[in-house]
């Protein structure tokens, strides 16, 4: 599966040019086979670091709004998401150091950023979030 995440990151990142967030529900979707509307996909246009304001991290955003669209389809609490939604920032706050985009980003920021800059961090959170939600699962 690692393969197959990284080479269809780079392929939602270079071909159809969507943010990480986006890039994020989309993998996640895919791995777990859930429909995404496209109201949501809409919904995380601006989710990456707040629209480039390098706030919360769109792999961080992304992750979360898959977290409430898998877990609530499968008939957890709002309580119970929630918790999850925490414990994620946690471990992810664990493992990567901070859930800003800020912080995260290869190389910081500058004018003459190359695009997509956060690629390979990209295919790496969503293995992290496959497995973290891999754990949940009863």
């Amino acid at each position: 599966m690692e393969t197959g995440i990284k080479k269809r990151v780079h392929e939602l990142y270079w071909e159809h040019d969507i943010n990480c967030a986006r890039t994020t529900l989309t993998c996640l979707s895919e791995i777990y086979h859930v429909k995404l509307e496209e109201q949501t996909v809409h919904a995380a246009i601006g989710l990456h670091g707040a629209g480039g304001f390098r706030a919360q991290c769109g792999l961080v955003e992304g992750a979360l709004m898959f977290l409430g669209i898998y877990f609530a389809q499968e008939g957890r609490s709002d309580a119970e998401i929630a918790s999850l939604c925490y414990q994620f920032a946690e471990e992810f706050t664990d493992k990567y150091g901070s859930l800003r985009c800020y912080d995260l980003r290869p190389g910081g920021f500058s004018e003459n950023d190359p695009p997509h800059a956060c690629e390979e961090l990209t295919g790496d959170a969503i293995e992290f979030s496959s497995a973290f939600i891999d754990k949940q699962i009863k």
